[in-house]
Formats: structure tokens, C-alpha cells, sequence
């Protein structure tokens, strides 16, 4: 499967081994137009450091991480019921 996601701007909080965790909600869509939502707790980019641009790319990615989009409605209320 592959879907395509936007950040938001709420934040949940999700019990991961019986610790709160803050995550961001993301939202979007499979490649078959199906919505989802999912609740990242952690994102990196994956930047060789021998790449020369290391620096570039790493500022460019953070720049981006930043914007956020207001979530859909259905984001706003969240099925706890589809949250593994």
C-alpha cells in the first residue's frame, strides 16, 4: 500500500507501553482515494552525510516539517477503535 500524507496541526496523545506519547496527526489518501489518518510519533530524513548538500537538505526538511494543514473534520474526532 502506498499513501500520500500531510502534516496537521493537532497533536494526540497515544499510551505506548503504558508511557504517554505525543504524536501529530497526518492525514491523506491511498493511491485508490481512501482517506486516512495516522499518528506519527517520530519522523527523520534520511540524508547520507556524504552527501554535500547534508546541510541544505537537512534545513530544507525542517522548513517543510513546519507547515501544517488544518485537519479534516474527521480527523478532529478520531475512532480510538482504529488506533493499533
Amino acid at each position: 500500500m502506498k499513501i500520500r500524507i500531510e502534516s496537521t496541526s493537532k497533536i494526540i496523545t497515544l499510551v505506548v507501553g503504558g508511557k504517554d506519547v505525543p504524536a501529530r496527526v497526518w492525514q491523506g489518501e491511498t493511491d485508490g482515494g481512501i482517506p486516512v489518518q495516522c499518528f506519527i510519533t517520530r519522523i527523520a530524513p534520511e540524508i547520507p552525510k556524504s552527501d554535500p548538500d547534508i546541510d541544505e537538505l537537512t534545513a530544507e526538511f525542517e522548513r517543510d516539517l513546519k507547515r501544517q494543514a488544518d485537519p479534516r473534520p474527521t480527523v478532529e474526532a478520531i475512532p480510538l477503535r482504529m488506533i493499533l
